[in-house]
């Protein structure tokens, strides 16, 4: 199973980057030039001939945890403005510049990096980097133009965050997990923040943090490595770099006691559990167990949370979780969803149990395996494209500077033993490590007299 997965989305890798890297057990290799231009901006090469398309991912070092107390929710404000013009792009017609030529785009904001990304026929690569070049140089900011990107973002707070079930219970958890403000608050941040907003504020944000020795350009597909190069030179090597950003803290002191909260939530129609406990970053050696001990735990139907608590308990209708891997301090969460007559207490002490095991004993030898083929098979999955390629390339350098995780981390997995598993479960997955959110839906107003 596991080399007929490898062959069939390895096809396009390379050998090596280098021959004087170190030597990897893992087949996966894919082969990137890595090279900084005069004014800092760093360029990624990938030749990937396998389709007639080319993948440009703009990694930018700015995320939420850039922002500052009243002015939450900027960094995804400006991802919106960004397309709205610049001196030789009208508004809107970056978007429909790659769709009519057969592409396709987009940008994304999290609390690490802002991301801008298109897929288009090969030979329209000159095009893509003109118009990101464009925007990177001269991006046209005007009071309409934000009021108007302002008033869309509110527009998706209220959709995603205000008008969810759940969504407050979500957008609260991480004040409640983070003590640091840089990853306490919401990347979409709140009405007020995104009002008092100014014109001023968006061209001291976009002068501090969109300059080339803040940006990661990764570029894979059909060209040709010299000729992609020197276009970018062209389009990109004359705009000039910036001071360096400020440096964020993003230390979180030791959590000495288990944070909960109960929530009223009149937009659900059941309770929900979400749990969380903190973890290192993204990068660290450790990560690599706490994702096999989350696959383990609540990765699929066949994994023991999903076979106690749904299977053999009915306690809920949903549940499963995640590994948060960020800059600073992330978090192994867990979310359940509780099934109509049964009590948030029970499946939180099934929950606690299982994980109880988990330190006792090491885990059976078929679930470290089938963890490691998931997690395989997911991190294949998510290098399998030339845009995910790209994306993967841009992130790591922005996240940890260093790209070559991207032929790393399947060795990295591979590493995981059992005995790492039970040493993780027991370091990381204590009650006082712990946050609790506990959402209950809103009694039901009572019926009028005669209904």
């Amino acid at each position: 199973m596991n080399r007929a997965v490898c062959v069939g989305v390895c096809l396009f890798v390379a050998a090596a980057v280098s021959a004087a890297e170190p030597k990897s057990s893992s087949p996966v290799r894919v082969a990137f030039s890595d090279i900084t231009l005069a004014n800092g901006l760093r360029v990624q090469l990938v030749e990937d001939h396998g389709a007639p398309v080319i993948a440009l991912n703009v990694a930018y070092d700015v995320g939420s945890r850039n922002e500052r107390p009243g002015r939450t929710g900027f960094a995804h404000l400006f991802e919106h403005m960004m397309f709205k013009g610049s001196a030789n792009v009208g508004d809107g017609e970056h978007f429909y510049q790659v769709f009519s030529n057969g592409g396709s785009m987009n940008g994304t904001t999290n609390n690490d990096l802002t991301l801008y990304f298109e897929t288009l026929p090969a030979n329209q690569l000159e095009l893509a980097l003109f118009l990101e070049a464009d925007r990177m140089r001269s991006l046209d900011i005007t009071q309409a133009k934000l009021d108007n990107q302002r008033q869309a973002v509110q527009e998706e707070r209220r959709l995603r965050v205000d008008n969810q079930p759940y969504g407050a219970a979500d957008e609260h958890f991480d004040e409640l997990f983070y003590s640091n403000f840089a990853y306490q608050h919401s990347t979409i941040g709140s009405m007020e923040d995104l009002n008092a907003a100014s014109v001023a504020d968006v061209a001291a944000f976009f002068k501090t943090y969109y300059a080339p020795n803040n940006a990661v350009l990764s570029l894979v597909g059909d060209f040709k490595r010299d000729e992609a190069l020197a276009l970018i030179r062209r389009y990109f090597e004359d705009i000039p770099r910036q001071a360096e950003p400020p440096s964020v803290d993003l230390s979180e002191p030791a959590q000495k006691a288990e944070r909960r909260e109960t929530m009223t939530d009149a937009l659900a129609r059941a309770t929900q559990v979400q749990i969380a406990y903190k973890t290192p970053a993204g990068n660290a050696a450790d990560v690599y167990a706490l994702r096999v001990l989350s696959s383990v735990l609540q990765s699929g139907d066949s994994s023991r949370l999903y076979q106690t608590l749904n299977k053999e308990k009915e306690l809920v209708v949903g549940v499963g979780g995640f590994v948060d891997e960020r800059i600073g301090p992330g978090g192994l969460y867990i979310g359940a969803t509780v099934r109509p007559g049964k009590k948030s207490d029970d499946v939180e002490s099934s929950i606690y149990a299982e994980i109880e095991k988990l330190q006792q004993q090491p885990i059976a030898e078929w679930e470290l395996e089938k963890a490691k083929n998931t997690t395989r098979f997911g991190y294949l999955q998510s290098i399998r494209t030339a845009g995910s390629r790209a994306t993967q390339l841009g992130t790591f350098t922005v996240k940890f500077n260093d790209p070559n995780l991207i032929n790393t981390r399947l060795a990295g997995f591979e590493g995981v033993t059992r005995e790492d598993v039970q040493r993780v479960a027991k370091q990381y997955l204590q009650a006082k490590n712990r946050t609790v959110i506990v959402t209950n839906p809103a009694p039901q107003p009572a019926a009028a007299p005669g209904a």
